[in-house]
């Protein structure tokens, strides 16, 4: 029996020494193998590089000047993002008259005539020159609809493939990125041998998502299953952080990074890691437009709050006093997504009316305004499901949804709104926040990200806006507006009038030329 033991065991030593003698053998040529491919995909990166500067230079030779090309799959969507490109490339079609310009777009269904008159119609821009569009086929890799799960990390690969049909349909020499797709900026800047800047409007993840994850803490973007989960939990945060890794090294890629808010600039830096390339650039707001708007009660204070006092502080709908019955509108801007969070504005609007109640100036003295853009179906959907929320609150009859309106239609419902509301937590910057303050609205904005750091902060001291958090302190802080006296309205409108000129359109050129000088004057040198 021992015997037997023992030659069983010696067998065994045997095959083992026979398997690990197998596996270093292989071990040389897996080393060489991988050698090999690694020299092979070396060889066909530098060919492709090759073979797109040889195309950049037959296509200068052709043109007789450099290009600038801006990617953004969503020009035609209305956000913005879509009026820093047409500022952008006004101000760089002016400055430089020798540099041809393109943009990369993944709209469907549209022609380029049509995709500028969009945008003369709801920004009121016109381009001093024509500008060439590149339609790409593939924009459904960017889309979040496609990506279930790991959309973070689906998206920016898919990105890179959108990139990569945008550089083979066209080879620039500076390529900016003014959507956020930093894992474009290393195919363009390696592959194409281009010059890249960026703008970025907010960090694809950033350190709140993170303490968001690590919390769990269910939002738009943690799902309830995964918050409720600490293991699910703690296996995102580990997903987050190698992808916050990888976007960090693709974002470090830019010769020049603007950034659009306090708030950005500060993620950017901690995961980007190049200060002496960053700077922040406001977005352009068209405050020119309103500004030439009379503020209400401007030139009747005296009167209107000798009226108001006579009342007894009762106000008709517009917050004036006396006469005319018209609803007071609250009204909200901003492209239906949804981090715009359009949910928590639905449920405060239905608390306030609850606390108002019937009588003079209440419900039927209120009506909440959603105006926005649908980039897509899944845009549509939502304000589906939106506009059915308020069926089941019972406010259905005092909410108006405003889809995709020209510019005129946006101002007039802005000039006549009492209140300005935006609830979307860690917005980045917030154009819509800083029009509703240039027409004459008071803003209710979010207390978080940039409406808290730069737009509604005091200006000389003066209160130019309030702060809310929740159904709660939103509709409590509507309440607190709508009770104001008219002279402390129009304070606080001329306040938060006088503060805008930060962020007018001339101010963006100008600060945007400033960023990208030294690139372009190496192009057209």
């Amino acid at each position: 029996m021992a015997g037997h033991e023992h030659h069983h065991h010696h067998h065994f030593s045997l095959c083992f020494c026979d398997l690990m003698r197998l596996l270093w053998s292989l071990v040389m040529p897996c080393v060489y193998l991988s050698l090999a491919l690694t020299l092979l995909l070396l060889l066909v990166l530098l060919g492709l590089r090759v073979w797109l500067q040889g195309r950049r230079k037959t296509r200068r030779a052709q043109d007789g000047g450099p290009a600038v090309a801006f990617f953004h799959p969503y020009c035609n969507a209305g956000g913005g993002g879509e009026r820093v490109l047409w500022c952008s490339l006004r101000a760089l079609m002016n400055r430089y008259p020798n540099v041809s310009f393109v943009v990369y777009t993944g709209d469907k269904g549209v022609t380029g005539e049509q995709v500028l008159e969009g945008a003369r119609q709801r920004f009121n821009i016109t381009l001093p020159r024509p500008v060439t569009f590149i339609f790409l086929r593939h924009r459904g890799l960017v889309e979040a609809a496609s990506y279930p799960h790991f959309t973070l990390l689906g998206q920016s690969l898919g990105s890179m493939f959108l990139g990569w049909e945008a550089l083979t349909a066209f080879v620039p020499d500076l390529y900016v990125d003014s959507m956020g797709y930093a894992f474009t900026l290393p195919i363009f800047r390696y592959l194409g041998s281009c010059k890249v800047a960026s703008y970025v409007h907010y960090p694809t993840v950033s350190t709140d998502m993170l303490t968001v994850v690590r919390e769990r803490n269910p939002r738009f973007n943690n799902a309830d299953f995964i918050s409720r989960n600490p293991v699910l939990s703690a296996v995102k945060v580990l997903y987050y952080c190698l992808f916050a890794l990888l976007y960090g090294l693709a974002g470090s890629c830019s010769d020049v990074v603007m950034v659009n808010s306090t708030w950005t600039l500060g993620h950017i830096l901690a995961l980007w890691r190049c200060p002496g390339r960053t700077s922040v650039v406001y977005p352009p707001c068209d405050v020119r437009a309103f500004l030439d708007v009379p503020l209400e009660g401007e030139e009747d204070e005296d009167e209107l709050e000798e009226d108001w006092e006579e009342l007894g502080g009762e106000e008709d709908g517009r917050g004036r006093a006396g006469g005319d019955t018209k609803c007071q509108s609250i009204v909200s801007v901003g492209q239906f997504r949804p981090e715009k969070d359009h949910l928590l504005q639905i449920r405060a609007f239905a608390k306030l009316l609850d606390r108002k109640g019937d009588g003079p100036g209440g419900r039927e003295a209120l009506r909440l305004v959603l105006i926005g853009g649908c980039r897509n179906q899944e845009d549509e959907d939502r304000v589906l499901m939106l506009r059915g929320l308020c069926q089941e609150l019972g406010v259905s009859d005092r909410v108006d949804f405003k889809l995709n309106v020209p510019f005129d239609e946006l101002k007039r419902e802005l000039v006549s709104a009492t209140i300005g509301l935006h609830t979307m937590w860690n917005e980045h910057f917030g154009i819509g926040v800083v029009e509703c303050m240039a027409a004459g609205t008071i803003v209710l904005a979010h207390k978080s990200g940039g409406p808290k750091l730069d737009i509604v902060v005091p200006h000389e001291g003066r209160q130019t806006g309030f702060l809310a958090d929740s159904e709660d302190s939103y509709a409590a802080a509507m309440e607190i507006i709508l009770a104001l006296t008219p002279s402390a309205r129009l304070e606080i409108k001329r306040a938060a009038r006088e503060s805008v000129g930060r962020f007018s359109d001339q101010e963006f050129e100008a600060c945007f030329l400033a960023a990208t000088e030294a690139l372009m004057s190496q192009l057209v040198r």
